[in-house]
């Protein structure tokens, strides 16, 4: 493993580095998030058309960039920086892969190039508050995640054709709100029977009732989804899809916890610079040897997630640990820099806070640290029971 940026990579950085710098400052972040897409819909054509964020892991066929997680890990990381409102993540972490592994050929080359693009913008729906485990990344993602079957979540059954009506209800689709493209997870055959299955669903289909959903980190929005009687596209031939959905999570924890690893920088950046401009007894804060010895130990816990996260980047069946680990990181640099900014920092306006729900947004999203770890040491054989 060589784990040195190229200088592709390095412009990569240092270009998305100064537009978000220009553009995405704490400020205009709180502006974005109260829009109706919850983003800033022209900041996501620049990054679309200069940067081509969202095609950087499609194929080249596809119109995409061609390249491979440790590029996307890298733009998460800036991306994380800045908490940058954005569709990124679950157009380009979730739905792309999804439907570039099962999609048809038709399906791919009607979906991915519009993704790549940046102009087809989709969501990863599936019942209830259950995402992580969905992905494999809090257990086994066997099924039981979205009811085994019985009445709830999403339910699916064939008419005519070889089409597809799908009715239920998902309460936490990160932007589902405003997504172009749905896919849903949902049930086919009955309790007795039951699979499940990923469907293409039109954003402004008939049937389907979508609203902004309120939750902790404003920076990752969320929407409920309502289908009633909705035609649906199954995706691919219905072969793969649990399998499919593990392999996804492991490249998506990847991301995350590049972004996590972003937002822990930035914030304990902050944090540095602010204790050594604040003066107390005639001299800056910073210099006290309690408050050094503090921020040593939060360098060392960001650095620390940072190599995971790299690390992950490159093997991403590492991905839960190393995501563990990033937003322990980003939970303690946040809460510590809450704390260090004094009184300003416990105002609920401090930009600290931002970074702070975006710790316990993700946690609740994806799984606390505490399964994230031990779902990956149940699949390293670590919990196996001794031979007699």
């Amino acid at each position: 493993m060589d784990a040195a940026f190229t200088e592709e990579q390095d412009g990569m950085r240092r270009a998305l580095r100064e537009i978000l710098g220009k553009r995405c400052g704490p400020d205009e972040v709180k502006a974005a998030v109260r829009t109706g897409a919850g983003y800033d819909r022209e900041l996501w054509g620049v990054l679309s058309r200069q940067l081509g964020l969202p095609g950087i892991a499609i194929a080249a066929e596809y119109g995409g960039v061609g390249c491979g997680m440790g590029d996307l890990a890298l733009v998460c990381e800036e991306a994380g920086r800045a908490l940058l409102p954005s569709p990124l993540f679950a157009t380009a972490g979730l739905v792309a892969p999804l439907v570039g592994g099962l999609g048809s050929g038709r399906q791919r080359s009607e979906v991915l190039p519009r993704i790549a693009a940046g102009g087809l913008t989709a969501a990863l729906a599936v019942p209830g508050a259950v995402l992580g485990a969905a992905l494999g990344l809090t257990g086994d993602n066997g099924g039981e995640w979205a009811g085994g079957g019985r009445a709830g979540g999403v339910q699916a059954r064939p008419v005519d054709g070889g089409r597809w009506r799908l009715y239920g209800e998902v309460a936490q689709v990160l932007d589902g709100h405003s997504a172009s493209l749905l896919v849903v997870a949902a049930h086919a055959g009955g309790f007795a029977r039951s699979r499940i299955l990923l469907f293409l669903v039109r954003g402004d289909a008939r049937g389907v009732v979508r609203a902004r959903r309120v939750g902790v980190d404003e920076t990752r929005p969320q929407g409920v989804v309502q289908l009633r009687d909705v035609e649906g596209e199954l995706l691919g031939d219905g072969e793969g899809v649990l399998p499919l959905l593990g392999r996804v999570g492991q490249g998506a924890a990847a991301m995350l916890a590049a972004e996590a690893v972003g937002a822990a920088g930035a914030v304990l950046d902050r944090t540095v610079e602010y204790v050594g401009a604040r003066e107390q007894f005639g001299r800056a804060v910073g210099s006290f040897q309690a408050l050094k010895h503090r921020l040593a130990d939060l360098y060392v816990q960001v650095q620390a997630a940072r190599s995971a996260a790299y690390y992950a980047a490159w093997d991403p069946e590492q991905g839960a640990l190393a995501l563990a680990q990033a937003l322990e990181a980003l939970r303690l640099t946040s809460g510590e820099a809450i704390q260090l900014h004094g009184g300003i920092g416990f105002t609920w306006e401090h930009e600290a806070h931002l970074y702070f729900k975006r710790a316990a947004g993700d946690e609740l999203l994806f799984g606390p640290v505490h399964r994230l770890r031990g779902r990956a040491a149940q699949v390293a054989g670590l919990f196996r029971e001794a031979v007699r």
